[in-house]
């Protein structure tokens, strides 16, 4: 009997016995660095002479590990096989679909210091950033898993004399499934176990920055047996195999997580019907967002700085739903300012593996070059509070960043720059707070600190958002709590991890017999 979903706890690393199982698995993935890993295509392991090398941000030369790269031969192979797979996954119950997910949580629960050891050396998550990301993966297999028996059962209809009357929810076919570095296992594994349970088959293309990360995952997958071909591991370039797989007239849907760009740019191509397509490809595509928190006049400042600054450089400010931008009422603002600068300026910056750590490197050396860029752009466009440079050192380090006195349409102000930079917005009042903060292209996550109840019912319906979070910190989405998606260019909504998620990889099935 299956129990209610629960999210899985978070570790409490002030517990000693914690910090040394912490320690020990990153010596013992340590010992596994540098090797090299194949394709999966139908549970066969195939090597290239080309590779993806995946590197530690916080130690560059540090190789975790050197992928097989695929070409477009691969990727039909894949595609053949995930069809040929597809014909009988399909045909497998929803209740045992939901049991290898139910077996793959349990190990990666058994295993959660391991997974986290390889976020600490692939991204440079701290350790609590790398404890929640295997959480949320392990969230998204029990949480799915109850789904799909869910959606099994007979739905209910309106009963009509004389027939009988029933609606299933089918899968799909094949899906492409590309997620993005920054959560690279929670995400990964949310959009691939998605497609999965729902009875599909599904190429995984992973991240070309963690890479590792997404094979432990394949390996885990194969442990529990979940049959050749369901599930296929195909590192490759965005440019020719990813474009090649989502222009396939064969792949019924996409599931993707990154960047407007390339997010609008998938929509497109998938968009463009092929010779030999017989359906309309869906596109599950979370794009990114320029969050904003507004802090009204009558807040606990304290607590109102805590949220904001934890939900600004959490992970180095490399979250969708981060908050880059604060717009404070003007009566509290020179307050508020000298809140967050000593706040930010008590952030540990340094190596990802050290206990103590806040902050570790960004993702890359090109990730790393932009955001300085960004913050050099910064500095013209209002007042460097605090941070603003590199932190001299091997790695991609960038010290925590606030810019105060920045116009609502500065380019700071309405560019996603994916980094510990946080833009500081004056308001005259509630009202024109609420403006700016509806003034951008995206609309993903949201805060208020307020008291005022007029005002906070207000955002309720006027602050566009997906996701909106009132009097606390705008980042930190739990499974099951705060289905996650947004609006405008942040996405199609797709609700990650609400009830709502698994319909986007099912077609609905209604069937009548009249008697």
């Amino acid at each position: 009997m299956l129990t209610e979903f629960r999210n899985e706890p978070f570790t409490d690393f002030s517990v000693s016995a914690n910090q040394e199982a912490m320690k020990t698995a990153l010596g013992k993935v340590k010992k596994q660095l540098g090797q090299t890993y194949p394709l999966v295509i139908g549970g066969e392991r195939i090597l290239t002479d080309d590779h993806i090398v995946s590197t530690n941000p916080g130690s560059p030369k540090q190789e975790i590990g050197r992928f097989s790269k695929a070409n477009t031969q691969h990727a039909e192979r894949a595609m053949k096989v995930a069809l040929e797979s597809y014909e009988n996954w399909k045909k497998v119950s929803p209740v045992e679909r939901s049991r290898y997910l139910f077996k793959a949580a349990a190990l990666m629960r058994a295993r959660k210091y391991e997974f986290s050891a390889w976020l600490v050396l692939e991204i440079g998550k701290n350790w609590a950033e790398a404890d929640g990301d295997v959480a949320e993966a392990i969230d998204f297999m029990e949480f799915y898993g109850r789904e799909m028996v869910r959606l099994s059962q007979p739905q209910p209809l309106t009963a009509y004399a004389g027939e009988e009357n029933e609606l299933h929810y089918i899968p799909l076919g094949v899906g492409i499934v590309i997620p993005p570095w920054n959560f690279p296992l929670a995400i990964m594994v949310g959009m691939t176990t998605a497609a999965i349970v729902t009875g599909n088959t599904v190429i995984l293309k992973p991240s070309s920055e963690t890479p590792t990360i997404a094979f432990q995952f394949i390996a885990l997958m194969e442990e529990i047996g979940l049959p050749a071909g369901v599930l296929n591991f195909l590192p490759g370039p965005g440019a020719s195999v990813g474009d090649f797989l989502i222009t396939h007239p064969k792949t019924r849907f996409i599931a993707f997580t990154g960047s407007k760009e390339v997010g609008l740019r998938i929509t497109e191509l998938a968009a463009k019907a092929q010779p030999g397509q017989l359906w309309i490809k869906r596109v599950v595509a979370e794009m990114g967002g320029k969050d904003s928190i507004i802090v009204d006049h009558d807040v606990d400042l304290d607590q109102a700085a805590d949220g904001v600054v934890s939900s600004a450089f959490g992970f180095q400010g490399q979250k969708c739903s981060a908050c880059s931008r604060v717009i404070v009422h003007k009566a509290i603002y020179d307050e508020f300012l000298q809140k967050i600068k000593e706040r930010t300026e008590k952030l540990v910056l340094g190596s990802a593996e050290e206990h103590k750590t806040h902050m570790g490197p960004v993702a890359s050396k090109s990730a790393y070059e932009s955001i300085l860029e960004y913050i050099e752009v910064g500095k013209g466009e209002g007042q460097l509070l605090t941070g603003g440079k590199a932190k001299s050192e091997d790695g991609f380090f960038i010290k925590p960043t606030v810019i105060a006195g920045v116009s609502p349409t500065s380019r700071i102000a309405q560019e996603e720059i994916f980094g510990p930079v946080l833009a500081v917005i004056k308001a005259e009042d509630w009202h024109h707070a609420l403006d700016i903060a509806n003034n951008t292209e995206f609309g993903l996550t949201g805060g208020v600190y307020s008291r005022n109840r007029r005002n906070i019912e207000q955002a309720r319906k006027e602050f566009h958002v997906g996701n909106l979070y009132l009097n606390r910190k705008c980042t930190g989405a739990l499974v099951g709590v705060h289905p996650f998606g947004g609006f405008n260019m942040s996405g199609t909504d797709s609700k990650a991890g609400g009830k709502d998620y698994l319909l986007l990889f099912t077609q609905a099935k209604s069937i009548s017999e009249k008697y």
